[in-house]
């Protein structure tokens, strides 16, 4: 992959990676929490290369910049918006991953013009939950710099099907170059937000992609995604977990390719 930096009109200088043709319909992938665009690793390379691929990582996470305040979903979905603009994309496939998910929903909401197709991998019905609650508190109080066994156990607990210890390790090295406070700030964010009066106002056709075995959101938050956005379809994967990205990239991959190549 290419790795480039760009300063966005909204702000904070973001690193993102680009395969494929530079020419190529673009597919704009967005990560969940605390990750980066890392976490796309595993799929990007196996997409067509005819399509311009970019991950960001997304502001306070990985290699991009820490400004000190608006990680809200509205706020990082502008940044989406903006990033659009330095890239002189009119349009994009957007594809986002649990957090991910929510702030490429909130840019089909509001931008709606920028968003050609929406892929929602591990996405939920609303950002409070019993289970959401419980991570809130397990980073109450968490300090500087983030323990990496405190980053291992969340992201074991996210996934079902195993997968390689390499890439595992990568997802950690990612995980802690946020600190602290910039995980407390980004969920603090994503528990405030709701968008689900808004949902039937998307105009973007929509997959959801969805593991049986997910942990944090279950098959009626997709069944009711489904019912709400007004052109949605759920693909409905067994023994993978909330991490379909992570753990079966292969089916990922094609199964994005044939949405995005579908009419």
């Amino acid at each position: 992959m290419r790795f480039s930096f760009t300063r966005l009109t909204t702000g904070p200088q973001i690193r993102y990676a680009e395969e494929g043709d530079a020419s190529g319909e673009p597919v704009v992938f967005l990560h969940g929490w605390p990750d980066s665009s890392f976490s796309y690793s595993r799929v990007i390379p196996l997409l067509p290369r005819h399509y311009r691929s970019i991950a960001p990582d997304q502001r306070g996470f990985g290699d991009s910049e820490r400004p000190e305040h608006e990680y809200s979903i509205a706020g990082m979905a502008d940044d989406v918006a903006a990033l659009l603009d330095a890239a002189s994309i009119e349009r994009a496939t957007l594809v986002g991953h649990s957090l991910g998910s929510f702030i490429a929903r909130r840019v089909a909401i509001a931008h709606p013009h920028r968003v050609a197709r929406l892929a929602l991998i591990g996405s939920g019905w609303s950002t409070v939950s019993p289970v959401t609650l419980e991570v809130e508190e397990s980073i109450s109080d968490l300090a500087d710099p983030v323990p990496i066994e405190f980053a291992r156990e969340f992201q074991a607990s996210t996934i079902y099907k195993p997968i390689p210890d390499d890439f595992f390790e990568g997802l950690l090295a990612e995980s802690i170059k946020a600190p602290a406070w910039v995980w407390r700030q980004v969920f603090d964010g994503f528990l405030k937000y709701d968008d689900r009066p808004d949902l039937g106002r998307i105009e973007a056709r929509a997959l959801l992609i969805w593991g049986e075995r997910d942990a944090l959101f279950p098959r009626e938050d997709q069944e009711r995604l489904v019912a709400a956005i007004p052109d949605a379809d759920l693909k409905f994967y067994p023994d993978i977990g909330h991490c379909p990205n992570w753990e079966c990239p292969e089916q990922v991959a094609a199964d994005l390719a044939t949405f995005i190549a579908s009419e």
